[in-house]
């Protein structure tokens, strides 16, 4: 029995232990259990049984072959390996041949690296990229690699955007990461959202919570088409983008619509809405992280089930729905989440811990709320936990669509700040009566403004 120790112990002897090892052996799992254990290879290495391995009828063997090849510390034999490369079918042994000649960091191989950058796969161009960025400050590879930035794959795109292009427009903050701007902090303004973030600074929010109004299902959100819908959010989230900080999220929580039919004669339509509405938003910036079902006990809508129930024939089922989405994305970096981590003092890291039991899957079961003014409103544990989970205290949170003020409300009651916009006059002063007469935003010193006022703070 061939074990990892024994195979140490001839490699300790000398190569041709090794060799004749593998050449004793008339399967393929045995070969590869050797190549796999063979572990760092001494200076001294005597390689010619790897390439013979190249030959292998079995892509593994020629795989495991290829690695220890790149092992030899650049001593290894390129053409050999770009002669597999022309007839190699399988392509996990053609993206290890790129990267095993990348490693061997010669100025010679930068020609070979070249020719690999115009692959069809796009983890061999990637192995290629790696390859040839060991030449720091090379002019023949940058001017190699730059073009790559219109490359069709996005892994491509955004490895020569961090390497070559986020530092020409790095600049230095208007304020701390963790800071915001005093005008935005606890202020809700009644008026056209659009209008409003036109006064609002790059990078001022933390983060965004928010449920766009449905395509023409309430009074309140009639729009001329579902495409003219969806075209209004993406401008509303293309300036939210504008002003989110580096690398902070957007939740959206929305659910495909249903528009009652016209008549007997004609069938309703269902509008997929978070799914039409996520190519939007990565086209502009947004890096899709989680999906969340918001798992409710019962439907809130008409009965979709009714006819079906009755009549049980095939095609007709339409069930009820007791879910929603909430769609998480942040706003795509080179930073990694520890960077914005880092921007917070240990008392506030420490302070916004979240504390006891918490949700560990994708699906929120929490009962929705009524409102007699707002038909839609958020309930206050599910902005609980989005707050809680994606910011710290005193971070800005913002609501497009502030509705009831759910979101604003919510942010006060732990610690953090909130800049909402509402454009409906009815859902405004019904947050201002609420604000009276409940207290609804605590203690803070909430600001109800117009958009003349607003314009004016923000000068």
């Amino acid at each position: 029995m061939i074990t990892k120790e024994h195979i140490t112990e001839l490699k300790r002897r000398g190569n041709s232990d090794i060799a004749n090892l593998v050449t004793a052996q008339r399967d393929a799992g045995s070969v590869n259990f050797i190549l796999e254990n063979l572990g760092q290879l001494p200076n001294d290495f005597h390689a010619d049984f790897l390439y013979n391995l190249l030959k292998h009828d079995h892509s593994q063997v020629r795989l495991n072959a290829v690695k220890n090849i790149g092992k030899l510390n650049g001593k290894s034999d390129t053409k050999s390996l770009i002669a597999l490369y022309k007839n190699e079918t399988d392509t996990s042994v053609r993206r290890e041949i790129v990267s095993s000649i990348g490693r061997q960091r010669k100025c010679s191989n930068k020609p070979i690296l070249y020719n690999f950058l115009s692959d069809e796969d796009p983890k061999i161009v990637c192995q290629a990229i790696r390859g040839l960025l060991v030449f720091e400050n090379d002019q023949e590879v940058e001017e190699h690699l730059r073009p790559l930035i219109n490359h069709p794959n996005e892994m491509v795109r955004t490895v020569i955007y961090k390497e070559y292009f986020v530092k020409e427009q790095t600049k230095k903050d208007a304020l701390p990461h963790a800071k915001t701007y005093d005008f935005l902090k606890n202020v809700i303004v009644n008026a056209d959202v659009l209008e409003t973030l036109k006064f609002v600074p790059d990078e001022s929010v933390h983060l965004t919570f928010t449920s766009p109004p449905y395509y023409n299902a309430r009074d309140y959100s009639i729009y001329p088409s579902y495409q003219a819908y969806l075209e209004f959010l993406e401008k509303v989230f293309i300036e939210t983008h504008r002003i989110t900080k580096d690398g902070r999220f957007l939740i959206v929580n929305t659910s495909p619509i249903i528009i009652p039919r016209v008549s007997r004669s004609h069938s309703s339509k269902r509008y997929p809405i978070p799914f039409d509405l996520h190519p939007y938003l990565v086209k502009n910036g947004w890096e899709f992280i989680d999906d969340i079902v918001w798992l409710k006990p019962e439907y809130s809508v008409k009965n979709r089930v009714g006819g079906f129930h009755q009549h049980r024939k095939p095609l007709g089922y339409k069930p009820n729905s007791i879910t929603e989405y909430l769609m998480v994305y942040r706003k795509s970096t080179e930073k990694l989440l520890d960077w914005n981590i880092r921007s917070y003092d240990n008392k506030t890291v420490e302070e916004s811990k979240v504390a006891g039991n918490y949700e560990t899957t994708n699906v929120w079961k929490i009962d929705p709320c009524f409102d007699k003014v707002h038909s839609a409103i958020f309930p206050v544990e599910l902005c609980k936990r989005v707050i809680q989970y994606y910011s710290y205290k005193g971070d800005l949170i913002f609501d497009p669509f502030g509705g009831s003020g759910t979101v604003g409300r919510t942010a006060k009651k732990m610690d953090r700040l909130f800049f909402l916009t509402e454009q409906e006059p009815k859902y405004f002063e019904y947050m201002q009566s609420k604000a009276g007469a409940q207290n609804m935003f605590n203690e803070c010193k909430t600001q109800f403004l117009t958009l003349e006022q607003f314009k004016k703070n923000a000068k």
